[in-house]
C-alpha cells in the first residue's frame, strides 16, 4: 500500500476523530504533505520517538503514541512475573498535547493489565528517571521533545535502572510496535484503577537527595542570600524543582516571571533551547536591570541548562555547554579534593564529541576519564556497570549539549542538580574573591585555550536520515592526512568500532557502535561528523587548541574550511 492509499484509508476510517478528519481533508491535492505524513512510519529508535505534531503515521499524535505504548506493553508482558505489577511511571512537559499523550499512554498500559503511575503536573526528565528508581517500576515514559521547536513533541522510554532503554530492549519493543498495523485500533482504559498518582514523597525525596550533593555549604551560607541570580524555566517544567532546591539551600533567586507560564507555544523565544544566548535574552535583560551575577535557563523538560555570566568588561556572555562542563568538572574535583572526599577510584564520563580539555583537567586530579557515544543513556550504563563491579566511583558526567549529572539518583542529564551546582559554584568563587569568568580564564591559561564549536547542517524530507548517513559513509572512503594544517593522527570509525592510526595500525575502540567519523588531530584537537538521532541535522563538532583565544580562533577557521571542502567531496 502506497502513501496515497494509506492517506485515503485514514481519511475514510469512521474511527478517526472529526478534527483529524478535517486536518487530513485539507491536504487533498497536497501530494508532498501526504507523502511526508504517510510515506513512512514515525521511527522509534534508541531515543524513542520525536516528530512534528499532526495527523498521520509519520507524525506525533495520540495514535502513534498509543501504538508505541501498546508495543511497550507487549514487551513488558514478556518479562518475568511481577513486571506488570511493578508498573510504569509516566511524566510529561509543557508542550502541546503532552498531558493528553501521557494520559493515553497510562490508559493503554492499564488496558493491558499493567500498573501506571502518572504525575499530576509537569515534571522534568531527571525526576522521571528518579521516580523509576524510587518506585522500582519496570519502565518509565517521558512525553517531551526536549529543546526542539514548538511544532514537535516526543516519547522517550526508560528502563528499570532509570536510564533510557537499552538498544537491546528497544529492539524488542520496536518489534512489537511493528506488528501493530491498525493504528486506530489500540484500546486505552483511562479510568482504570491501575492508574495511580505518583506519591508526593517522590518530589520530596528527590529534593532531599539533591541537597545532599552540595559541595560548598559554608560559601553558600555566607553568600547565598546576597547572590543575585536570575533563572528562567523558558515556560518549561524546571520552574518548581529548580526554585525549590535553590530556596532549600538558602540561595536567593530572581525568576523571569513572564517565562514561568506553561506556554505550549513558547511565545517569548524563537526556540526553547538554552544553548542559545537569544533564549536567555529576557533573563539577561532582567540581570542587567538588577545588576545580577549570573543567568540560568532550562529547556522544556529541564534536562539541559544554559548559563550566562559577566565577562571582564561587565557584559553578559552565554557560556557554551563545553565551558559549563569544564567549570563544573574543575569545581567538583577541586572541592572534593579540598574536603579530602575525592574517591581513589573516581571517574568522569563525557560523550566523545565533548571538549578535549576534560582530559587535561582529569589528569591533573588523577581521575579516570571515560568517553561514550552521544546520548546520556551511555553515561547511565557506565554508572550501572561501576555499581556492579565497584571498579570506579562516578563523580560527574556531561555532554556538550548542556547536559550534566552529579550523583546517581538519576540516569539522565539533570538541569535541576546542575542549577544547584552552578549556583553554589558562583557562591564559592565569590567567597574566595574570584568570579566564574575569572576562573574559566585561569583554566585556559593553565591548559591552553581550547575552542569548541559545533555546526548543524539541516536536512528535510522522508529521506533525511538516509542522506545524512550516506554523507558519513562517504567520509569513510576518503583518505584525509590533515585538516586546517593539523596532522590527522588517527581516524575513528565508530560504526565498525575501529581506530586507524596514520601508520595504518588498527585498534578496537570497545565502545557502543554508532555511525560516526572522528578525526584525531595533533595536539589534542579533533573533528567529528555524525547524524543527529533526534533531528534531521548532520552534526559537525570541532575542538581545537591554541596558545590563546586568537590563535585557537584562527586555527578553527582553517579546520572548518577544510572540513567544508571534505564534505563537498562526498556530497
Amino acid at each position: 500500500m502506497g502513501y496515497r492509499e494509506r492517506y485515503e484509508a485514514w481519511l475514510n476510517d469512521e474511527r478517526l476523530p472529526v478534527a483529524c478528519k478535517g486536518e487530513l481533508a485539507a491536504l487533498n491535492g497536497n501530494e508532498k504533505e501526504q507523502e511526508y505524513r504517510f510515506g513512512a512510519e514515525l521511527e522509534f529508535g534508541t531515543a524513542g520517538m520525536r516528530g512534528i505534531l499532526g495527523c498521520g503515521m509519520n507524525m506525533m499524535n495520540v495514535f502513534t503514541v498509543m501504538r508505541a505504548t501498546q508495543g511497550l506493553a507487549r514487551y513488558i508482558l514478556t518479562l518475568p512475573e511481577g513486571a506488570k505489577e511493578r508498573g510504569v511511571v509516566i511524566s510529561y512537559d509543557t508542550r502541546r498535547n503532552s498531558r493528553l499523550f501521557a494520559e493515553k499512554s497510562a490508559g493503554v498500559l492499564a488496558a493491558n493489565g499493567i500498573k501506571a503511575y502518572l504525575f499530576d503536573d509537569v515534571h522534568p526528565v531527571p525526576m522521571l528517571s528518579y521516580a523509576v528508581r524510587y518506585l522500582k517500576t519496570v519502565a518509565g515514559i517521558m512525553i517531551t521533545a526536549s529543546h526542539n521547536p514548538k511544532e514537535y513533541n516526543g516519547y522517550k522510554v526508560y528502563g528499570e535502572d532509570g536510564a533510557q532503554m537499552s538498544p537491546e530492549a528497544t529492539e524488542e519493543v520496536v518489534k512489537y510496535i511493528g506488528e501493530i498495523t491498525d493504528y486506530l485500533g489500540v484500546v486505552a482504559k483511562e479510568n482504570s484503577p491501575l492508574i495511580l498518582p505518583v506519591p508526593k514523597e517522590v518530589d520530596e525525596t528527590y529534593i532531599q537527595t539533591l541537597s545532599s550533593l552540595t559541595l560548598s555549604k559554608e560559601a553558600v551560607e555566607k553568600c547565598g542570600k546576597s547572590l543575585k541570580l536570575v533563572y528562567t524555566p523558558v515556560h518549561g517544567s524546571g520552574y518548581v524543582p529548580v526554585t525549590t532546591i535553590l530556596k532549600k539551600l538558602g540561595i536567593h533567586v530572581n525568576v523571569v516571571e513572564e517565562q514561568t507560564v506553561k506556554d505550549t507555544e513558547f511565545s517569548t523565544v524563537k526556540v526553547p533551547n538554552p544553548e542559545f544566548k537569544e533564549t536567555l535574552s529576557m533573563g539577561i535583560q532582567l540581570a542587567e536591570k538588577i545588576q545580577a551575577d549570573v543567568v540560568f535557563g532550562t529547556d522544556p523538560d529541564s534536562d539541559r541548562l544554559g548559563v550566562a555570566v559577566k565577562n571582564g568588561e561587565g557584559e553578559f556572555v552565554a557560556l557554551s555547554g563545553n565551558q559549563v562542563g569544564i567549570l563544573l568538572l574543575d569545581y567538583i574535583l577541586t572541592r572534593l579534593k579540598e574536603e579530602n572526599a575525592l574517591p581513589a577510584n573516581a571517574a568522569v564520563v563525557k560523550s566523545f564529541v565533548s571538549t578535549g580539555m576534560a582530559r587535561a583537567i582529569c589528569e591533573k586530579f588523577g581521575v579516570a576519564l571515560f568517553e561514550t557515544p552521544v546520548g546520556f543513556k551511555f553515561i547511565g550504563e557506565k554508572i550501572k556497570e561501576w555499581e556492579k563491579d565497584g571498579s570506579h566511583t562516578f563523580v560527574f558526567g556531561f555532554e556538550e549539549s548542556c547536559g550534566y549529572l552529579r550523583g546517581t539518583h538519576a540516569r539522565d542529564k539533570d538541569a535541576v542538580v546542575a542549577s544547584m551546582l552552578c549556583a553554589e559554584m558562583v557562591c564559592y568563587y565569590t567567597y574566595i574573591g574570584k568570579t566564574v569568568w575569572g576562573r574559566l580564564n585561569e583554566i585556559y591559561r593553565e591548559f591552553g585555550y581550547v575552542l569548541d564549536k559545533n555546526i548543524s547542517v539541516q536536512y528535510s524530507g522522508l529521506n533525511a536520515m538516509k542522506e545524512m548517513n550516506a554523507v558519513v559513509d562517504g567520509l569513510k572512503t576518503v583518505q584525509v592526512s590533515s585538516l586546517g594544517g593539523l596532522k590527522v593522527e588517527a581516524v575513528r570509525d565508530y560504526s565498525k568500532d575501529v581506530r586507524t592510526a596514520s601508520d595504518g595500525t588498527k585498534t578496537k575502540l570497545n565502545i557502543p557502535k554508532c555511525n560516526c567519523v572522528y578525526y584525531e588531530l595533533e595536539g589534542g584537537s579533533f573533528v567529528c561528523v555524525r547524524p543527529s538521532g533526534t533531528e534531521p541535522k548532520l552534526k559537525l563538532y570541532f575542538s581545537v587548541k591554541g596558545k590563546d583565544e586568537a590563535a585557537a580562533s584562527a586555527l578553527l577557521s582553517d579546520v572548518q574550511e577544510d572540513a567544508r571542502r571534505l564534505l563537498q567531496r562526498v556530497n
